[in-house]
């Protein structure tokens, strides 16, 4: 499974830099392409998943140990119930199209804004198909049977790699504007949907062989329809929060010129790369257990693995943050120059991925305090402080479109993420502090400063590279990159050894086992 989770992880971020190589990095035709491509996530994400791992599986976890069919006849209801209502809200989606667009990109011209209309009519039935995938996974999960919905997203991926390979080998270097021929719309728009319907097929033949019994009822009644919906008003108001503060990004992107809705996007999809791959695995390891904890009413048992998850999340991001912010140009040069890729966007992405850097931190740390309110079953303050992070960050774009040049706005929508979570951190850790009595601030504000002085140290090391390899090409971007990596990473354990910062110790303990650090 974890090969399977990491393989998807992999060629999802293949699939990004394939698209960028493929559409043209800096095009009008890609933003196009990037917006259209966003509605149905989030509107599946507004509509049902949201509630998917907080209220879904447990009802499902719930039904499967109390029936007295192991939970398959309410299995059943859940998932036409997700049928009727998405395919519902598919058909209206599409009918809505056009205000959706209006929505999340007010700055397109009038060409891209008919072709994101007609890339989203073929896009937005995938909202259908999250949804079916989504609750066959989970069914599948509960049924113990985990493979299928850990290598699904990888089967998506490739057949969308195909399609922006093909792409490319067909439609050449002819992307500058946004007039496609059909055969080159077609070859898009239902490529691109075909890998969701490919994932969703999968899981459901999964199901099927693991021997669950795959139909449709006619009346979805008796799964607890209301309870569903009370339980899921905070959650709803916290999906509604990011997906306003997504649309205010995207929108503030847009009005950055050709290239600045996928320099946002892009951006932020190698940012969180490291949270993805580190964070939620911290995260996802010390939930159970601060649930327990939490249960049992050992509050400073609660106290301690937060703390433990986020000095040891430190000591991994705060050198990746400073990579980024030293190394985010570089880094875009060597990912994103290629194909029809245009430099000047390349350039931008790479200001953007920089300012990134300021965002990782305090969002990892965020985040995990989060799952502190999680697990003292406070989704009410949760959601709560997530709309606050929301308004501000909204704000924080809106101000960037006012204040900042057109080209230049796309660069200020991470400085209003990194304010955003700052604000929320605080929050979040302040609403701990008074729940759990404490938040054993002496030792988190050491490590903090440890963490800095090793950080600093890294950076020097790695900015001496960056001032001795001449960049101007992709070579040079390559060895830039990587010289700066080995140079930074050697003066950053150098100094947390010097310093004796145990969570780095523990962290090499385990990646290197059998060898001494210190």
């Amino acid at each position: 499974m974890a090969v399977a989770t990491l393989a998807s992880r992999v060629a999802g971020f293949l699939r990004i830099l394939v698209l960028a190589a493929a559409l043209g990095l800096g095009t009008r035709l890609l933003d196009t392409y990037n917006v259209a491509n966003t509605l149905p996530n989030a509107v599946y994400e507004l509509v049902v998943g949201g509630t998917m791992a907080s209220i879904v599986v447990p009802l499902l976890t719930r039904a499967s140990l109390t029936e007295p069919d192991g939970g398959v006849l309410y299995a059943q209801r859940l998932l036409s119930l997700i049928v009727y209502v998405l395919s519902t809200v598919t058909v209206v989606a599409i009918a809505a199209a056009p205000w959706l667009i209006d929505l999340y990109a007010p700055g397109f011209t009038t060409e891209q804004r008919e072709l994101a209309i007609v890339f989203s009519r073929f896009f937005l039935p995938q909202i259908l198909f999250y949804g079916l995938s989504a609750t066959t996974g989970a069914i599948l999960n509960i049924r113990g049977r985990f493979a299928a919905g850990a290598w699904a997203p990888l089967c998506n991926s490739v057949i969308v790699i195909a399609v922006g390979v093909t792409y490319l080998s067909v439609a050449g270097s002819a992307v500058a504007g946004t007039g496609l021929s059909t055969g080159h719309l077609l070859l898009l728009g239902i490529g691109t949907t075909a890998g969701v319907v490919a994932q969703t097929i999968l899981v459901l033949w999964a199901l099927a062989r693991s021997g669950f019994p795959v139909r449709l009822r006619l009346d979805p009644r008796g799964i607890g329809i209301r309870r569903i919906g009370k339980l899921g008003v905070w959650v709803l108001l916290a999906v509604l929060a990011s997906q306003a503060l997504t649309a205010a990004a995207t929108r503030a992107a847009s009005w950055a010129g050709p290239g600045g809705v996928t320099a946002y996007q892009n951006a932020s999809a190698v940012y969180l790369v490291p949270y993805a791959v580190i964070a939620v695995s911290v995260m996802t390891a010390i939930l159970p257990r601060l649930s327990q904890y939490a249960a049992r009413g050992e509050r400073q048992r609660v106290t301690t693995g937060l703390s433990r998850a986020v000095r040891t999340a430190l000591v991994v991001m705060a050198p990746i943050a400073a990579a980024f912010l030293l190394l985010g140009p570089h880094i875009a040069t060597v990912l994103f120059a290629h194909g029809n890729s245009s430099p000047a966007t390349v350039r931008v992405l790479g200001l953007v991925l920089a300012g990134f850097g300021l965002t990782l931190v305090p969002f990892t740390s965020y985040m995990i305090l989060q799952r502190g309110l999680y697990a003292l079953q406070d989704t009410r303050t949760s959601a709560l402080i997530t709309a606050l992070v929301a308004v501000v960050g909204v704000a924080g774009c809106a101000a960037a479109g006012l204040l900042l040049p057109g080209e230049d706005i796309v660069i200020g929508i991470p400085v209003a993420y990194a304010l955003a979570y700052t604000v929320g951190l605080n929050v979040t850790a302040l609403v701990l502090r008074r729940r759990l009595g404490h938040l054993d601030g002496r030792r988190l504000v050491r490590t903090h400063v440890r963490v800095l002085t090793a950080t600093v140290a890294g950076a020097g090391c790695a900015g001496l590279v960056v001032w001795a390899v001449d960049p101007a090409t992709w070579t040079g971007a390559l060895l830039t990159v990587a010289g700066a990596v080995l140079a930074g990473g050697a003066g950053y354990l150098a100094a947390g050894r010097l310093m004796r910062l145990a969570e780095l110790r523990h962290l090499l303990n385990l990646a290197l086992p059998g060898i001494r650090t210190w």
